[in-house]
């Protein structure tokens, strides 16, 4: 296993830095163990919803979880509001880090993941593939 440890400044684009970072130092993908921080007006899709939900102010992230291929993240979150609300969903672009994001990301070098079509689900799917690391 390869781990990436990564802390996002603030204004960075949080799945975006994800997928470049990873891209980078895991290039057979990886899996976000976790992820702290904060967000200023997130950005999710809720469950079950085709269109995005916005939500205004400040964001604590309380947990940061998914999967990261060379195809892309697919990421989710649970959030919480200054009142305490929490909130959670699929996280999309556009959720840019208030003060800063710190994330645990372990890649698995006998692995290169990928997304394909599902037939069942019509969307793109985690496929795991061996492959012997040199």
């Amino acid at each position: 296993m390869r781990e990436l440890v990564l802390r996002l400044e603030p204004g960075a684009d949080l799945r975006r830095a994800v997928e470049t970072q990873c891209r980078a130092c895991l290039p057979g993908g990886g899996f976000v163990l976790c992820g702290i921080g904060s967000l200023m007006h997130p950005l999710l899709r809720l469950a079950g919803q085709d269109d995005e939900t916005r939500f205004e102010g400040p964001f604590e992230i309380l947990t940061l979880a998914g999967s990261v291929t060379p195809d892309g993240a697919h990421l989710h979150a649970s959030i919480s509001s200054a009142q305490g609300g929490v909130s959670g969903g699929h996280v999309l672009y556009g959720n840019h880090v208030r003060t800063t994001a710190e994330l645990l990301i372990v890649g698995v070098e006998s692995l290169r993941l990928s997304r394909e079509v599902d037939a069942t689900t019509g969307f793109l799917e985690l496929v795991a593939r061996r492959h012997e690391a040199p």
